[in-house]
């Protein structure tokens, strides 16, 4: 179980990934309407429109100024904040370059001791996991009316751009706004609509999510020859589905003891890898304690989700 911490006092990215029989898998980018005619045959905007382009303005906090006092709807009972102090502890660091025993008897170690570990020398290079940083923090520096094309608070839509969560359980509001992207395999060949700016943006994420999602498959079939199973057992179906991007966008925060990112969670999904900011915010819930993962550069902080989970009957 885990959730990122307080909302950081400096802007914050990250990525996750992860695969369900829905979806392939999420990436989760911490940093802080399908189209159906052609752009010559646009309609008129419609007062709906109109009024969810001035909900996106008003709802997005990276569109916002920067807060001198944190607004009432961020601030979570006192039971429901973070501690003001937790344990850091250093996630099993597994590289992925080392014999194939050593890393199958360390990826089933580690899965079965706390569900998280982290990979390092995955395969996904350094200047992909850069370029991806860099588009996507730009495409939350883009000013408000043009993000706004693109919010929606339809949950059915694969691709969009929206604030807080789409599960709140009470007033609260989480301190985030998220960009979710759906890609296909090859991300080419995905029908879904995409922001129009920054004009890298699909080139780029094209070029990260396939390395990505080669990282994930591989952690299952080590998996898979940790239990005994075959390398291809989880192949087919299970895996086959989009590759799901959520980035992450926490904005500078004036009162990050008082409100959260996201809320504790458990991933349904198989697995999930998470590429940290430099910021310190993702917890996990470790023997009834919430312990700060400490960021490693360049490693995916792997967890393993709901899907892979065996109960005794």
């Amino acid at each position: 179980m885990g959730s990122p911490a307080r909302g950081p006092k400096k802007r914050a990215t990250s990525l996750s990934f992860g695969m369900s029989v829905k979806h392939f898998g999420y990436i989760a980018f911490v940093s802080s309407p399908e189209l159906l005619c052609s752009p010559a045959h646009l309609p008129v905007p419609s007062s709906q429109d109109f009024q969810i382009k001035q909900r996106a303005m008003a709802n997005l906090l990276s569109s916002a100024p920067i807060h001198a006092s944190l607004p009432d709807c961020f601030v979570f009972p006192p039971d429901q904040r973070p501690p003001a102090s937790s344990q850091a502890v250093s996630l099993p660091v597994i590289d992925l370059s080392r014999g194939r025993d050593e890393v199958r008897r360390a990826v089933l170690d580690a899965g079965k001791e706390l569900g998280f570990f982290q990979v390092v020398n995955h395969g996904v290079s350094a200047e992909a996991i850069r370029d991806m940083e860099a588009v996507c923090a730009e495409f939350f520096r883009l000013p408000a009316e043009e993000k706004a094309a693109f919010y929606s608070e339809d949950t059915d839509k694969p691709n969009r751009l929206f604030s807080s969560t789409t599960y709140e359980l009470g007033d609260e509001k989480y301190w985030r706004d998220c960009l979710r992207l759906a890609c296909g395999s090859p991300v080419g060949d995905t029908k879904n609509n995409w922001p129009d700016k920054p004009k890298k943006l699909r080139e780029v994420v094209e070029k990260f999510v396939e390395p990505t999602r080669g990282v994930g498959m591989e952690l299952l079939r080590l998996l898979c020859e940790g239990m005994g199973l075959r390398p291809d057992y989880f192949e087919g179906d299970l895996t086959g589905g989009d590759v799901i991007i959520n980035v992450n966008h926490y904005p500078p925060c004036p009162a990050p003891g008082l409100t959260l990112g996201l809320p504790p969670h458990c991933d349904r999904n198989l697995i999930t890898l998470l590429l940290q900011s430099t910021v310190p915010g993702l917890q996990v819930s470790y023997k009834g304690d919430w312990i700060n993962v400490e960021s490693v550069p360049n490693a995916f902080v792997v967890n393993f989700g709901h899907l892979l989970e065996a109960s005794i009957h």
